[in-house]
């Protein structure tokens, strides 16, 4: 005579390990969609880290400018 408890167990474990098994597949697969948007994003980042350099370049430049002009009413009037 069997043990209905162990049988029982036993088909418990069989169901875990199949969602185990389809859980651990859909997990590698998101894992693939995810390295596959992170490469896809590498384009992405490097524009936007080289247009906010620009972006400071150009700021800095124009401070610079503005403190480099001498002061209009100065520089016009003769003496």
């Amino acid at each position: 005579m069997e043990n209905p408890h162990a049988e029982r167990q036993a088909v418990l474990l069989d169901r875990i390990l199949k969602n185990t098994v389809k859980c651990t597949e859909a997990i590698l697969e998101l894992n693939q969609y995810l390295e596959s948007t992170i490469r896809a994003n590498a384009q992405v980042r490097t524009a936007a880290d080289l247009s906010m350099k620009y972006q400071r370049n150009v700021q800095y430049n124009l401070e610079m400018t503005k403190n480099a002009e001498p002061e209009p009413a100065a520089a016009q009037q003769p003496e």
